[in-house]
């Protein structure tokens, strides 16, 4: 049985979403900040971080991340739904809600494939690194619940 999430169950996910991405564009700032500041006004400060501005847009980010993760994978909203729909529209959202913010907040240039293609490829290791340490989190916790089930029956047994 899931436990009642509460909103501060949901701001804890907003935050750890916003420090992953803040990570990650730290560590991309640091990679390849000097060379990306005239193109991006993501990079504008170089290796030394990102513009507080930007800072204000990836919180905002994260928000709706959370919100399409609550629209998609709780039952509150979406019921019956099978899990890889869920997926597929959660991952259309986020994809549709990063293109909006490109395209508002200028992020890169649009008509560049350079940056197309590195939001690209730092979207899908992201996502592959979350949904691995997703699918790991599920494996132990039904090894956890597996083991609670055995020694549950040994008990029954030993009655």
């Amino acid at each position: 049985m899931e436990e009642k999430k509460t909103i501060f169950d949901y701001l804890a996910q907003v935050f750890t979403v916003f420090g992953f991405s803040m990570f990650t564009l730290n560590l991309l700032c640091f990679l390849v900040g000097e060379s990306a500041a005239e193109i991006s006004p993501m990079f504008a400060l170089g290796r030394r971080g990102i513009p507080v501005e930007i800072v204000f847009q990836l919180f905002a980010v994260a928000f709706l991340v959370v919100g399409a993760r609550f629209v998609f994978f709780t039952d509150v909203v979406i019921k019956g739904m099978p899990l890889w729909l869920r997926t597929i529209c959660m991952l259309g959202t986020v994809v549709a809600v990063i293109v909006l913010f490109v395209l508002l907040f200028g992020w890169f240039p649009v008509d560049m494939w350079q940056p197309w293609v590195m939001f690209v490829v730092c979207f899908g290791l992201c996502f592959l690194g979350s949904y691995s340490v997703m699918a790991w989190k599920e494996k132990m916790e039904n090894k956890r619940m597996d083991e609670a089930l055995q020694r549950l029956k040994k008990e029954e047994a030993g009655k």
